[in-house]
């Protein structure tokens, strides 16, 4: 089976048509709730079915937290291997939001679960942690890069505990996700337009310009609505790789559902004020 386009080459393309916003499927218990939903597989499938058919055709990225699918097992993983399926079909790029982070043989059974292009869950890009060190990630970059498709590393999330990890210094006296930001430079060295392995870098962590975030590959903003940071902090917070960033947004396009019209519309706004924010700079 031959392999795509790379990933950071279709994602270039799909941010230029179609702006970079990236909408999540976080079906939270309490979202099901909201929607008028039962917190059950029925529920599962409903909401993913209505968000991926507002929203696939429009966005460039759509994201699906699997941990959401995982807890109603293999019927929820059935969901979400539609949802992957009808998204992709739709024209928006999935990643597939299910951070593994594993060594030698078990890393690889995770690449071949998200990365194998004949997988049922087969994705765009995959998120991972590294925090068994970079190396340990080897099978899924080897496996991404065979198959055309990418990678979203953790480097400086927007959760407060994360820096106790990534804020902890090396003996070089570069900080930890300062380490991972330039392996993902390394490996990204060369590729046009974009590379395809990129970092999740919080919105909400204020200035980053003591950070080279310049790693010619995609990087991946959650934080944005409900955990505070607007589309007008991005440059603030990114500066000069503010083109490479893909802004993540869940909750506060998600409560507008189940209503399509409103989930439409709710995205259109983000991404408009994405587009300013970015036409800024």
């Amino acid at each position: 089976m031959s392999p795509l386009e790379p990933f950071g080459a279709r994602l270039r393309r799909a941010m230029d048509e179609r702006g970079p916003l990236c909408v999540g499927i976080d079906p939270h218990a309490s979202l099901l709730t909201e929607w008028g939903l039962n917190d059950d597989v029925a529920g599962l499938e409903r909401f993913s079915r209505t968000v991926v058919e507002a929203l696939a055709d429009r966005v460039a990225v759509l994201k699906p937290q699997s941990a959401f699918f995982e807890r109603f097992g293999s019927r929820g993983i059935a969901v979400l291997e539609k949802s992957v399926e009808e998204a992709r079909a739709a024209g928006a790029l999935v990643v597939m939001d299910a951070k593994r982070g594993d060594i030698g043989s078990t890393m690889a059974a995770y690449a071949e679960s998200f990365l194998r292009k004949d997988a049922p869950l087969f994705s765009d890009a995959l998120t991972v942690s590294p925090y068994l060190g970079y190396g340990s990630l080897a099978p899924a970059i080897e496996l991404a890069r065979e198959s055309g498709a990418g990678l979203f590393v953790l480097a400086l999330t927007s959760n407060p505990e994360g820096g106790e990890v990534q804020h902890a210094l090396r003996a070089d006296g570069r900080n930890i996700g300062a380490t991972m930001l330039a392996h993902l430079a390394a490996e990204n060295a060369g590729e046009e337009p974009l590379g395809s392995f990129g970092a999740v870098v919080g919105a909400t962590l204020g200035d980053l310009s003591s950070y080279d975030l310049a790693i010619n590959g995609p990087i991946l903003a959650p934080g944005i609505g409900a955990q505070g940071a607007t589309p007008a902090d991005l440059s603030g917070v990114f500066g000069s790789a503010l083109r490479n960033v893909v802004p993540n947004v869940s909750r506060s396009v998600l409560r507008h559902g189940p209503d399509v019209g409103a989930l439409r519309t709710a995205s259109d706004g983000f991404a408009e004020e994405i587009r300013v924010a970015f036409a800024t700079v």
